[in-house]
């Protein structure tokens, strides 16, 4: 039986908002096995840490004997979540969707337990699926419905193309939650709209409606939200270097979100290191130092998180050159220009040469200023973490 403490803990550290709550606390006291459903539209090949906050929460629960049910979005991952998006998605094909489905699974089973998870693909429901089905669903629901969706709302207030079969995704997604009756739907601020459709439908259809259980989504590198599309993820797959990396170059204001939702330090202990940032006793850069060789050895282990962390500091805090970096043969008669290409230290001679004027281009510690002029060996440098030895 669960205390009142744990279950606070387990319905607030790392939890934006809970639809359904006094039932999901009822459930959760009774000692009743909860089917706890997380799809995933496979649209793209990796999984970031902003996913990770809603695997952590879904592998607590776990921990407590509730089964995790995986649902694979290969249908809906052909039209791809309209939520947020101002325009259309790319359509994907079949052999796309199962391609990066693979990649997914295996990264979400870096977190939540695979002996005791239950995955499904929709094409098991949809792919039995009739014009009547079809029908069925649809009826359900208004247009009025749909556009209390805000994506949906805008994109039709601004002129913008909607397609019916974007607005078909939430009823998807609903049903899934039917097909393999869900007690407890897991999922992002931003899929609340598609969650409760699914709430609604089982009510619909004579089942209990689910609760909806949303945590908040990461701000990535850039301080937008973390998301494929903008570039800015830390990937779960990212090697421990790049990915310590990154979350050092994350703003100090993103620190007390990312530590509640992808750590399990204390709440104390949380609550004092504030405190201690505010007033002054504690840089954030050592608090962000924490953070970081605590995901990174979520994901790659202590030892590999204490290895990043040295060389990070190595490179980043002493200034000294790396332990390890790519070695590339400088071609006959290339100059800088064609060198900052050929290497991968730029993706363009525009590029290079814009690096060039901002003065972010050094070979041997010495600036270079003309691109133009003969590339020569030695230790290349662009930025603050770009570096190759450029050899005869």
């Amino acid at each position: 039986m669960l205390t009142d403490d744990a279950i606070n803990y387990l319905l607030r550290r790392g939890v934006a908002e809970i639809i359904g709550e006094d039932e999901l606390v009822g459930w959760l006291k009774s000692g009743r096995r909860l089917r706890l459903k997380q799809g995933f539209d496979p649209s793209k090949p990796n999984l970031h840490v902003g996913h990770a906050v809603g695997l952590r929460k879904l592998r607590q629960f776990q921990d407590l004997g509730h089964q995790v049910v995986l649902v694979v979005g290969d249908w809906t991952a052909q039209i791809g979540d309209p939520s947020g998006r101002d325009q259309s998605r790319q359509r994907l094909t079949a052999d796309e969707v199962k391609s990066n489905a693979q990649t997914y699974m295996e990264q979400f089973f870096t977190i939540v337990d695979k002996t005791k998870t239950e995955v499904r693909w929709q094409s098991e429901w949809y792919g039995r699926f009739t014009l009547s089905d079809v029908f069925e669903l649809t009826a359900r629901f208004t247009l009025a419905d749909m556009m209390a969706h805000e994506t949906f709302r805008l994109r039709w207030e601004n002129k913008q193309p909607l397609s019916l079969m974007e607005l078909m995704y939430p009823l998807l997604q609903g049903y899934d939650s039917v097909a393999i009756d869900a007690d407890v739907e897991f999922g992002g601020t931003d899929q609340k709209f598609n969650n409760l459709v699914g709430r609604q439908l089982q009510m619909m259809l004579g089942q209990r409606g689910q609760a909806v259980l949303l945590v908040p989504l990461l701000a990535g590198t850039d301080g937008r939200k973390m998301s494929k599309s903008f570039g800015n993820t830390v990937d779960v797959v990212d090697p421990p270097l790049e990915m310590y990396g990154k979350l050092m170059r994350m703003s100090d204001d993103v620190l007390p979100d990312y530590f509640a939702t992808l750590t399990d330090i204390p709440e104390d202990e949380l609550v004092a290191m504030q405190l201690d940032m505010a007033q002054g006793r504690l840089n954030p850069r050592d608090a962000k130092m924490r953070l970081a060789r605590e995901i990174v050895t979520m994901f790659h282990g202590a030892e590999a998180a204490r290895a990043a962390e040295a060389e990070f500091v190595k490179v980043f805090q002493r200034r000294e050159l790396p332990t390890d970096m790519p070695s590339v043969p400088i071609a006959p008669g290339a100059t800088v220009l064609d060198f900052l290409v050929t290497s991968g230290l730029a993706s363009s001679k525009s590029e290079a040469r814009r690096l060039i004027q901002q003065g972010g281009v050094s070979v041997d510690g010495q600036k270079l200023t003309d691109g133009m002029s003969p590339a020569i060996p030695g230790v290349w440098r662009v930025g603050a973490r770009r570096f190759v030895k450029a050899t005869d």
